[in-house]
């Protein structure tokens, strides 16, 4: 829609103000605003129409920028989020509304929904929620869930807190003004204007041989800047996240291992690259027989992708205790089955970005990832230079959940800021996003569990192997965690657990939330039902009877003390269960072909790396006119970890959160707080920062002399104590100050205690585990095979809830990808690569939500808080699919529970 044709100026008011504009023919709104305009407030995340985050109003009615012609705004009035923040007082309170909710999250999709919300309510002041969900139904959310941003739209009673910001407290999230009024920058926000671009040409086949043709030829007749392949890589052409595995190539040199490897990539001015059809680029490319399943890749005949890993299998994970073959042959009763599960797509508005330049002799990158410090080292081995000559600069994450974990962008913007010297972006299209990033493992289970006459599990068998795709990415962890996991957080005495990864010509298979453990949770949570069923008992109150408690072992013979609140979790569940069910068997009674069902299901997930090193450094400091600052290289992808980490530390300092100046992640300036991954933030950096908050406070109590309790006053200069003894004061500037200004400071670091597995997988994985359960009612029209999730009732521990309205929100979030994971998302390469063909939950899909907080203190955590964000999704699908079991009488083993495949089991013919 960008070519080039004879241009035609005319006059767009944008945000009240006048601008002369001369776009070319087709060109889109979306790109005259943001690089004609420069309102990079105005996001794009598919270019289709699908995700809404670009919409604007236009003469006050909401449209899709990307779908709509520049052509068309002439003489017309458009306002985005930013000219609606600066004058519109419904903007005002819509937005005061949204940081009261917790309505943004990693802020990507907000413009979007801002936008849409002022037109409803300039015309609806006070709308119902179906008029909220028409309204806004356009615009996907990959992070909240949707129900705050109903709530805040409707303007309901608020979840945030007046407060000084302490543990325990709701207060906003610190960030969300700048991300609710669009100032953040992202990925591609952050280029400076007229710099070159990137183009990555990729394989068209899932696996292929290839020869270059004259590249800098081709280059040189369209005025390119420059040519990158594997011949520029000036280190190891090969990256990865896992110690031994790093196997994924930044340009592929001989054969292409799936349909997205990057062969080459050209530089140069923008409207050159958009004009660019891949298929002209002279590459001769040679399909080659591809293996796209895991039993196919395991055959004989199967092309082996990587040396050393026979039959294409990457590694394996085992745990094992007492005898589960013994046991499952004495039980009173046995269950079996065998659970699939596809590729799913992570689907973060925001596709990855940025751009990098060479300054004084060193290269900085600028881009969105969850790992500066991995970003810093997985670049130190693809140039081929000491890490002192690279800065990683994190912009805003719009969405990672995993998949920005690994390196996507950098390497290519890194090589050709350094080849051409000048600056470089990218950004990827929506389906080059989904063709290149990784995904959820597609999995294929099969378990076996067995239980006595009182009920109680004796035996567990379990078997799964995972397509980790093309790479290893973060295969290896996967592997690992399953076997540790696949139990859920029950005694179980006779255990065997084994998995194994398997290379294919697919994309590589990555970190998504829960690391495998969903996938698992499937197969044993559905069994535990039908376990139930045949014993006769009750599906709750059989788990209540078996969960794990203090002192009781987990199948890798590790014992905790205290903090093991699963079964409270359960128990809470108890009044809703009682409840629903009698309400579903009398909607059943009256309803012939709709029934409802009433599922549940528990599960639970360790905190940080499996048995490894995990550790995370916080940085504090007080400078001479009394300002505190916190280094928190935390990256917050919309979970929160700016504004929990910053309250954990001000609490140990004993100030109010709102003193505290906070420097974000860079490899310059913050210490290295490990990877957001594996819920791992607010126990560990979260450690780090109330050790950090604490020396900082024992510095100036040691210097002043004063009571363990004092109450500290910062600011102005000084510092002053009150304890029982008198008023005290400090005044700074007799202090000398370091290198940075800070005349006080304190770094420090926390590293989970944890013991190495055995061969039988026993010791001690993780230092905590957080636990999870849901009860899901659903409503399935059998006619059609239709499921309608009518209700979440959710109970998670979290040892303390450092902020509770971010717990909400991270609930709410998780329960919508595992509600996407069961029911409707289904990643198919080369067919489901854009945010049309490939669904994922709108606004309209989520039901209402009831959040049950449960505090059972972690003695390792900080005020003894657990991790959440990943434990929220294991329940889900699970607790789903044990719904529409109780409402049809057919068991789904094989998700997305799409109708089709409901239907089909519901009439018993074989799904198609």
């Amino acid at each position: 829609m960008n070519i080039q044709a004879k241009k035609a100026a005319l006059e767009v008011w944008v945000n009240g103000e006048a601008h002369a504009a001369d776009p070319v023919p087709g060109q889109r709104l979306s790109d005259l605003l943001r690089e004609g305009l420069g309102q990079r407030d105005v996001k794009i995340g598919c270019d289709a129409g699908d995700c809404g985050a670009c919409t604007v109003l236009l003469d006050g009615a909401p449209v899709c920028a990307c779908l709509t012609p520049a052509h068309q705004a002439a003489g017309r009035k458009v306002e985005t989020v930013q000219g609606l923040h600066a004058s519109d007082p419904i903007a005002a309170r819509l937005m005061q509304s949204f940081l009261d909710h917790g309505a943004s999250q990693c802020g990507i999709c907000t413009p979007g929904m801002m936008v849409s919300a002022v037109a409803l309510l300039r015309d609806v002041p006070e709308p119902s929620e179906v008029q909220v969900m028409d309204a806004l139904g356009g615009v996907l959310c990959r992070c909240t869930g949707y129900r705050k941003i109903i709530d805040a739209v409707r303007n309901v009673p608020a979840v945030a807190v007046e407060a000084t910001g302490q543990v325990g407290e709701a207060i906003q999230h610190l960030d969300g003004t700048d991300k609710i009024s669009a100032q953040v920058e992202y990925g591609d926000d952050v280029a400076p204007p007229g710099c070159l671009e990137l183009l990555v040409i990729r394989s068209p086949f899932p696996r292929a041989s290839f020869a270059l043709g004259n590249l800098d030829g081709y280059a040189h007749s369209l005025g390119l800047s420059a040519v990158l392949t594997a011949a520029d890589v000036q280190g190891k052409n090969s990256f990865g996240v896992i110690p031994g595995f790093e196997d994924q190539p930044v340009f592929a040199e001989a054969e292409t291992r799936y349909s997205g490897d990057a062969v080459a990539a050209l530089v140069g001015p923008r409207d050159v690259l958009r004009s660019i059809d891949p298929a002209d680029v002279p590459i001769a490319w040679t399909e080659l027989p591809a293996a796209q399943d895991i039993e196919a890749a395991q055959r004989s005949c199967a092309g082996q992708l990587h040396k050393g890993r026979d039959n294409n299998v990457m590694c394996g994970g085992f745990v094992k205790c007492g005898d589960a073959e013994a046991a499952l042959a004495k039980a009173y009763v046995t269950v079996e089955g065998r659970f699939q599960s596809g590729f799913v797509e992570h689907g973060y508005i925001e596709p990855e970005a940025g751009f990098a330049e060479v300054v004084n002799g060193r290269v900085e990158v600028h881009a969105c990832t969850q790992a500066p410090v991995m970003d810093l080292e997985g670049l130190e081995r693809v140039l081929g230079m000491d890490r002192s000559k690279i800065r990683i600069v994190p912009t805003a994450v719009g969405g990672g959940f995993g998949s920005k974990l690994d390196m996507s962008v950098q390497p290519y913007l890194a090589m050709a800021a350094l080849k051409t010297g000048q600056p470089v972006r990218i950004c990827y299209t929506r389906t080059e996003s989904m063709r290149a990033s990784t995904k959820r493992h597609p999995s294929d289970i099969t378990l076996r569990i067995g239980a006595d006459k009182d009920g109680k599990i004796c035996g567990f068998d379990f078997s799964g192997a995972f397509d980790t795709g093309a790479y290893a990415s973060w295969g290896p962890t996967v592997a690992n965690r399953v076997p540790v996991h696949a139990s859920g957080p029950y005694q179980i005495a006779d255990y065997t657990a084994q998995s194994k990864g398997v290379h294919t010509n697919n994309p590589p298979s990555g970190a998504f939330r829960g690391f495998g453990v969903p996938q698992s949770a499937i197969a044993q949570e559905s069994l535990f039902d039908e376990l139930a069923d045949k014993l006769g008992q009750d599906a709750l109150e059989f788990r209540i009877a078996n969960v794990l408690e203090n002192g009781t072992p987990t199948v890798c013979g590790q014992v905790f003390g205290q903090g093991v609140g699963i079964k409270a979790c359960f128990e809470a569940l108890r009044p809703a269960w009682t409840k629903e069910r009698a309400a579903a068997e009398a909607f059943n009674a009256q309803n012939s072909t709709r029934k409802r069902g009433v599922g549940v299901a528990g599960g639970w997930y360790g905190c940080g790396n499996t048995s490894l090193p995990n550790p995370s450094t916080i940085k504090s400091g007080i400078r001479e006119d009394g300002t505190v600052v916190l280094h928190q290289g935390a990256m917050d992808i919309g979970q929160g970890a700016n504004t929990v980490i910053a309250q954990v530390f001000a609490t140990a300092l004993g100030v109010d959160v709102g003193q505290v100046q906070r420097i974000g992640a860079d490899t310059d300036v913050t210490p290295d707080a490990g990877k957001t991954s594996a819920s791992r933030q607010t126990f560990v950096s979260g450690n780090a920062a109330r050790l950090s908050g604490a020396a900082l406070r024992a510095a100036i109590l040691e210097r002043m002399n004063v009571a363990e309790d004092a109450q500290l006053e910062i600011g102005d200069g000084t510092i002053r104590a009150k304890d029982a003894a008198g008023e005290h004061v400090l005044e700074l500037n007799a202090l000398d100050a370091d290198a940075e200004g800070y005349v006080l400071h304190a770094s420090e670091t926390y590293d989970p205690p944890t013991k190495p597995l055995d061969e039988n997988g026993q010791g001690h994985p993780y230092a905590q585990f957080g636990y999870a359960t849901q009860m899901a009612v659903v409503e399935v029209d059998t006619a059609l095979g239709t499921v309608k999730p009518i209700k979440f009732v959710a109970a998670h521990d979290v040892g303390q809830a450092i902020n509770p309205m971010l717990v909400e929100g991270q609930v709410h979030g998780g329960i919508a990808q595992g509600l996407g994971m069961a029911l409707m998302e289904e990643y198919i390469p080369g067919r489901t690569e854009n945010l049309h063909d490939y669904l994922i939950p709108t606004i309209g899909d989520i039901p209402p939500i009831e959040t049950i907080i449960i505090e059972e203190p972690d003695a390792h955590g900080p005020y003894g808080a657990k991790g959440l964000g990943e434990h929220v999704l294991v329940p889900t699908a699970p607790a789903l699919l044990n719904a529409i079991k109780h409402a049809t009488g057919v068991r789904i083993q094989k998700v997305p529970a799409i109708p089709s495949a409901v239907y089909a089991a519901i009439k018993g013919k074989p799904a198609q």
